[in-house]
């Protein structure tokens, strides 16, 4: 077994399936006997640069522990879908169960809207 770390990009206009897509990855890395560390669901966010005139994405991180031939079936399955734009698989040494900072970030800004919130009540 080895540790990954995946960063898949949803198109945007399937947003609404993301959660469907994430469960047919988890249950894929699951039936192969591997493990979800860390899952995290960043939701749409901007692109950098447009995509095949796409300017948003649904963005995903996994990271997981998994044989490499259970890593070629989820290329794979990158490769050939219209769902998934964009994909990074990186080989890792050491198991990531932390808090990415793009979560860290996001739950600053909401604990800050909370904030702003409560004071203006």
């Amino acid at each position: 077994m080895r540790y990954y770390e995946i960063i898949f990009m949803i198109h945007p206009d399937h947003s609404d399936r993301a959660k469907n897509i994430i469960n047919n990855y988890i249950t894929l890395i699951k039936n192969n006997k591997g493990k979800i560390h860390r899952l995290e669901d960043w939701g749409r966010k901007q692109l950098a640069y447009a995509i095949n005139k796409l300017h948003k994405a649904h963005y995903v991180l996994m990271n997981i522990e998994v044989k490499p031939e259970i890593i070629s079936k989820i290329e794979t399955s990158f490769r050939f879908s219209d769902l998934i734009i964009r994909n990074i698989i990186i080989a890792i040494k050491n198991i990531v169960t932390t808090p990415s900072p793009m979560m860290k970030l996001n739950d600053e800004i909401k604990e800050k809207n909370e904030n702003i919130k409560k004071t203006m009540l």
